[in-house]
C-alpha cells in the first residue's frame, strides 16, 4: 500500500530505570548484544503533546537476532512519551515502542493521526535526525516510533548489527563516542 511504513519493525524499545542493568540482564538471559550506550542524547528540540519539553534520556542499543533492541532511561520528570505510558513515580516499566522507517515523516505522522494514533512527541537530534512517537496505546498498548532512514541512521543500525555478528559475549557494554 502507498505510504506505509517500511516493515518489518526495525527496533523494539523498553523504558527502564537503568539502561546498563537492563542491557546486561537481557544479554545474559537471551544472548543479545553487545550494547552501545548513548548518554544524555543531545537534542535540538523536543515537543510533547504540542508543548516544548526537555527530553533528557540515555539509551542502550544492541542486536537481538534480526531486530535492534533499545533500552531507554529518562533523566528527570519532564512530560514525555515515555512518561505517558509509565508515569513518574509509578514504578512501572516495560515495552515502550516499536520503531519503523518511513519515506516521509510528516506524511506518516498525518496518516497515523488520521487512523487515531495521535502524535505524542516529535524530537530532533543535534545531528538533524527527527523522530516521532505516535500513540498507539489504544490499539497496540505501546507507542510507534517513526523516522526516515538517513545514511547516518542506517549506518548506525548496520554498525550495531555488525558488532553482534560473531560476537563472543564479552564486553557487553560499550560507550559511544
Amino acid at each position: 500500500m502507498a505510504n506505509r511504513p517500511d516493515l518489518p519493525p526495525r527496533q523494539l524499545a523498553y523504558f527502564v530505570p537503568d539502561i546498563e542493568t537492563a542491557a546486561r540482564a537481557h544479554s545474559e538471559t537471551f544472548g543479545s548484544g553487545p550494547y552501545f550506550i548513548a548518554r544524555h542524547v543531545p537534542l535540538s528540540s523536543s515537543v510533547h503533546r504540542g508543548v516544548d519539553q526537555t527530553f533528557d534520556h540515555s539509551s542502550a542499543y544492541g542486536q537481538w537476532g534480526d531486530v535492534m533492541l533499545e533500552f531507554v532511561q529518562q533523566h528527570g520528570d519532564d512530560p514525555s512519551a515515555c512518561h505517558d505510558l509509565y508515569p513518574v513515580g509509578s514504578g512501572r516499566y516495560g515495552l515502550h515502542h516499536t520503531a519503523l522507517f518511513v519515506d516521509d515523516l510528516d506524511r506518516a505522522i498525518a496518516r497515523l493521526e488520521a487512523e487515531g494514533m495521535a502524535l505524542a512527541q516529535l524530537s530532533e537530534t543535534t545531528s538533524g535526525a527527527r523522530f516521532a512517537f505516535a500513540d498507539a496505546t489504544a490499539t497496540l498498548g505501546h507507542m510507534i516510533e517513526l523516522y526516515e532512514p538517513s545514511e547516518l541512521l542506517t549506518g548506525f543500525y548496520g554498525m550495531v548489527a555488525g558488532a553482534a555478528d560473531g560476537w563472543d559475549g564479552t564486553q557487553i557494554i560499550r560507550e559511544l563516542g
